[in-house]
């Protein structure tokens, strides 16, 4: 029985030497590009369009396709019958599909937001038109097709397309100062909330949001740029603890040209959506406090501006804003909340009575789709397959007839159509590249096969690419998700160095039945040179229940750096992993975790690598700092005691320390904060500065290449 064990262990070797080891070349170079659905637009009835660019002509072009057969019935507008457009950025239709938004030399402004310029084109008379002659943001058909509201350096506009007249409804609007109808910074940044304005049903009115950032403090970045000179941009930056920005409700009224500030909402420090209702009267805004733990959702009636409270969310840590939202023809809305739990879908009548809890379970809603009014169906996915796991499901209003309709364990994703009629079904899992899929959305029955990747599947045959290994780990704190690639040739009577990747952050999830990202290849680059890399989800991430994601409130740094420790001692008892050989990296708030890590676990971990962390939550933003934090003002030890900053003492093993210059989001004023700490205590480490990358840091040709390079190279000299 020994002998045939080890031939098998020898032809198994065999085997994965004559395979190809996967390169960074290979990552960052395109090798494993996957096969993706095009990104798109569904229209009235049983139709969806694409934007498709051909790479021969040059050009670009909307067409038409059948949810039924998947095949083009038409093409809507080409580039080549556009004078003056090569290229067409992004479009949207009006409500009876006669019309088109055209956006063209697209620039970004922050993560969301972005300036274009924005034609209208009629489908009938085939007439192009610009919006304004300079570049302006999200704009907005009306209801009725009839006008385009829009935002110009921070004044909101309304366009009359029968006239060509365009009226200017603010005019106070100032960069660093005010803005109309689009929100600030951090705003974009932390509620993904980016227009700030809404038609009401009738086309009779705009509500609209003003801020006030006069007083926000300013955050200044040096730009190293290609000039002689560099530059600085300015923008304003409200740090945990700091001034906001005010904002306020205002109601347009287009016939008598004039606006209103509504006065009635009370108790606010911020507004965190906007919407009108059903009721061409009635406009929505959801309101939170300053701790984001008492959330009110206000019906506005746009006549007498007077406020109605329909609904108040009260929580001892936080609540978080969603895009959940729905109102049905009666003006009843469907909502998602935390508040048994676990996040579920709820039914409340347009006065704010609870009607149904539809969802229920020690699981959690991880997306909601949709209400089909016709019957009266709703479509959520959820972790009801194991947190891990995400599957489809629909549940009638009434709560009953609730049914799985995507059956394979995995990640299962789905895009409807508008009518619900068909929804393109997403699958993978850790084996399985993306896998697209015709549905009906009406029994939930698979049509065809739409793309899939099994040419990738066929070339990654020819490389060694582990697997990842899924499991729970117990400590005395509790039971977490994890996951581990070892070595194609792993001999469990040898030893292996330990790379833990993790992120931590509240909510998230690193842990995932889902198929390979670039970082993914990484890993299995890292094995085949004799590595084990890990991921745990500890105490604070998400999709497990609000007591396992809110344990970290008012100190996040603590528990998370806790179960980090608490693992890695648990793995280096193994046989198999050398205990002295443990290493750790994350980006972002899992930059703040590794820094911490290493620190405050200096006996377990070896080297750490931290990119673009957060050293101190003193220099991050104030709408998601405070969430989890409160203010620096009443929580400075939570602040202060898990702080990387101020631990920099403890520092024995190796430490690399990445971050851009230009990152708008965690300033590089961590990363030199953290020098200093770690010079004043005279201690040993190395730091990269990537001039003018933003937090994602891949700006430019082989950016992505030099910081992975950069990176493995660090691992292989220093664990």
């Amino acid at each position: 029985m020994k002998k045939i064990l080890i031939i098998v262990l020898f032809v198994t070797g065999l085997l994965n030497a004559q395979k190809q080891e996967i390169s960074l070349d290979d990552i960052w170079g395109g090798q494993f590009r996957m096969e993706y659905m095009n990104s798109l637009n569904s229209m009235n009835g049983n139709y969806y369009s694409l934007n498709n660019y051909d790479r021969e002509t040059k050009t670009t072009s909307i067409d038409k396709y059948s949810y039924k057969t998947l095949k083009k019935t038409s093409t809507i507008v080409s580039t080549d019958k556009l004078e003056g457009i090569d290229y067409i950025d992004t479009y949207a239709f009006n409500s009876d599909e006669s019309k088109l938004l055209i956006s063209v030399d697209r620039n970004k402004i922050y993560r969301h937001s972005f300036s274009a310029h924005y034609y209208v084109y009629d489908l009938a008379s085939k007439k192009l038109s610009v919006v304004d002659a300079d570049v302006i943001q999200e704009p907005l058909f009306s209801p009725d097709s009839k006008k385009v509201a829009y935002v110009k350096q921070n004044n909101i506009y309304v366009l009359d397309l029968s006239s060509s007249k365009t009226t200017q409804v603010t005019k106070d609007g100032e960069f660093n100062n005010i803005i109309n109808g689009i929100t600030d910074w951090v705003y974009e940044e932390e509620f993904a909330f980016v227009r700030a304005f809404d038609w009401s049903t009738d086309s009779e009115k705009l509500a609209f949001l003003r801020t006030d950032e006069s007083e926000v403090p300013e955050f200044s970045m040096d730009i190293t740029g290609t000039n002689l000179y560099p530059t600085q941009q300015v923008f304003k930056y409200p740090k945990a603890g700091e001034k906001n920005a005010e904002l306020s409700l205002h109601i347009y009224d287009l016939a008598s040209a004039e606006s209103k500030k509504v006065t009635s909402l009370d108790d606010y420090e911020y507004i965190a959506r906007l919407n009108w209702t059903k009721d061409a009267n009635t406009v929505s805004v959801i309101t939170l406090n300053r701790h984001q733990n008492d959330l009110k959702l206000n019906f506005v009636n746009a006549t007498t501006l007077a406020n109605k409270v329909v609904l108040n969310e009260v929580n001892n840590t936080y609540i978080d804003i969603t895009d959940n939202l729905t109102y049905l023809s009666d003006n009843s809305f469907i909502w998602t909340s935390e508040k048994d739990g676990y996040n579920h879908i709820y039914h409340y009548s347009k006065e704010g009575q609870l009607k149904k809890q539809l969802t229920k379970g020690e699981w959690e809603v991880t997306q909601y789709y949709g209400y089909n009014s016709k019957t009266k169906t709703i479509f959520y996915q959820s972790g009801e397959d194991g947190s891990i796991n995400r599957t489809i499901y629909s549940v009638k209003l009434n709560g009953k007839s609730k049914k799985r309709i995507a059956n394979a364990s995995g990640t299962n994703a789905a895009d409807f159509s508008k009518n619900f009629n068909y929804f393109i079904h997403t699958y993978s899992d850790s084996k399985t590249p993306y896998i697209y899929t015709l549905y009906s959305g009406k029994n939930g029955k698979k049509i065809k096969e739409i793309k899939n990747n099994d040419k990738l599947l066929a070339k990654l045959e020819g490389y060694q690419l582990a697997n990842k290994e899924f499991s729970t780990i117990k400590t005395k704190d509790g039971e977490f998700n994890s996951w581990i690639i070892k070595p194609l040739d792993f001999d469990a009577n040898k030893t292996y160095p330990l790379l833990m990747f993790q992120y931590s952050g509240p909510g998230s999830q690193q842990v995932a039945n889902r198929w390979n990202g670039s970082n993914d290849y990484w890993y299995s680059m890292l094995a085949s040179k004799g590595y084990i890399v890990s991921c745990i989800d500890g105490r604070g991430t998400g999709f497990k229940g609000a007591d396992f994601k809110k344990v970290t409130y008012k100190e996040l740094g603590k528990y998370e750096v806790i179960d980090q420790i608490e693992v890695a001692k648990q793995l280096g008892n193994l046989p198999y992993i050398d205990a002295n050989r443990i290493g750790i990296w994350g980006w972002s708030y899992g930059g703040f975790m590794s820094s911490n890590c290493l620190l405050k676990g200096n006996d377990v971990f070896k080297m750490a690598i931290a990119v673009a962390p957060v050293t101190s939550w003193r220099f991050y933003d104030s709408i998601y700092t405070e969430r989890y934090m409160q203010t620096p003002q009443e929580n400075a030890s939570g602040y202060d005691e898990n702080s990387p900053i101020f631990h920099t003492d403890k520092l024995k093993g190796n430490y690399l320390l990445i971050h851009g210059s230009g990152d708008d989001n965690v300033h590089v004023q961590n990363t030199m904060r953290m020098i200093n700490s770690l010079v004043e205590n005279n201690k040993d480490f190395q730091s990269f500065i990537y001039p003018d990358r933003t937090h994602g840091i891949y700006k430019g040709r082989n950016t992505r290449l030099h910081l992975y390079t950069k990176m493995t190279n660090y691992i292989y000299n220093n664990l």
